[in-house]
């Protein structure tokens, strides 16, 4: 038995016969009287256990308080394997956190993790070191900015804001109900009901130029509505009007994108030719073009027609760009006709 499934085990017997004397902790854990006495020692010194030796019964009871607070170990369902994991699940969290925030919060819960890990405390953190998280085109968040938003949101009051409508280039004042965070893509959104617009809108945490948080209570969106509303589309240009794509990736390219999930709705399936077909709805194509960009010649648009044209013309002024010399600095080149641009611009029979 390890040293956590023993402290755990001398906490639950504790609990749940009042008293256990030293024998009968020797009787259930099976070790020395030494190795007891460390676990008790530690229990006490190091976990916080309000345990005590009542010379009246012969045996161990938790007192009434202990430092001034009521006692309770971590969750009872963790082995010292699911404790390593939660230290990594930390790391990772740590990567997503603005400037801090969340970890700070969550401190002395990994503290007493940390404390859990009795003596291997740092091979925990020299695992913490072995994991990492790359999150690139990452956009910052205001720490400020973060907390007011968390507090509104916890709360249930209205947000006032300076906000940056980067389409449009223009700062507006707004007056929002926080409905729920998001984190997509390394940054942070706040699903908010606009009380300018009447309407749920998603806002970019980052493009919050300032924040306060109103006295006035927030307006209650049920939370189904809000994942109906704002859920239904294709990533962050959500909305509640939303058409099916189909995409069509040849057989280099499936082997990764089988694999991923685009949207929660989404369906897949193989073709005759090794190649994958994909449909997921969204209901503004913004994002959903620029990640069929990627791919590059290795997907074609099979449907909406919409959705083809859109595609189509990116690629088109793609190419208009490079047509203008040739890489070793030669002569103008006549724009090339894609066939990948070709092949998109009418949709398909």
């Amino acid at each position: 038995m390890t040293k956590t499934a023993r402290v755990y085990t001398i906490e639950s017997l504790i609990r749940t016969r009042g008293h256990v004397s030293f024998a009968q902790l020797l009787e259930v854990l099976e070790v020395s009287p030494a190795t007891l006495k460390r676990d008790l020692d530690y229990l006490r010194d190091q976990l916080g256990a309000p345990i005590v030796y009542d010379r009246d019964v012969n045996g161990y009871r938790f007192g009434p308080e202990y430092r001034g607070q009521k006692h309770e170990l971590p969750g009872m369902w963790f082995s010292e394997r699911e404790l390593y994991s939660l230290l990594m699940a930390h790391q990772l969290l740590s990567e997503l956190d603005t400037e801090g925030m969340i970890s700070r919060h969550l401190q002395p819960l990994l503290e007493r993790i940390h404390q859990m890990l009795g003596g291997d405390a740092s091979a925990a953190q020299a695992l913490l070191q072995r994991v990492r998280i790359i999150s690139p085109a990452k956009r910052p968040v205001a720490g400020p900015h973060f907390e007011r938003v968390g507090e509104a949101l916890v709360e249930r009051r209205r947000l006032q804001m300076r906000y940056l409508t980067r389409g449009r280039g223009t700062v507006g004042d707004r007056e929002v109900s926080p409905q729920r965070l998001v984190h997509h893509r390394n940054t942070w959104y706040l699903d908010a009901w606009c009380h300018q617009r009447e309407r749920l809108l998603r806002f970019a945490l980052d493009a919050m130029q300032a924040v306060q948080v109103l006295a006035t209570p927030a307006r209650e969106v049920p939370i189904d509505e809000v994942r109906a509303q704002m859920d239904a589309g294709y990533g962050i240009y959500a909305g509640a009007r939303a058409q099916w794509a189909r995409l069509r990736f040849d057989a280099q390219a499936a082997a990764w994108v089988s694999r991923e999930v685009w949207h929660p709705q989404q369906r897949g399936r193989w073709l005759t030719d090794g190649a994958w077909e994909l449909e997921l709805p969204y209901s503004n194509e913004t994002e959903l073009v620029m990640d069929i960009l990627r791919h590059g010649p290795q997907v074609r648009v099979m449907a909406p027609a919409s959705l083809v044209r859109s595609v189509a013309a990116q690629l088109q002024q793609a190419a208009r760009q490079y047509g203008a010399a040739q890489p070793d600095g030669g002569p103008p080149a006549a724009p090339a006709k894609s066939p990948t641009a070709k092949g998109l611009s009418q949709p398909p029979g």
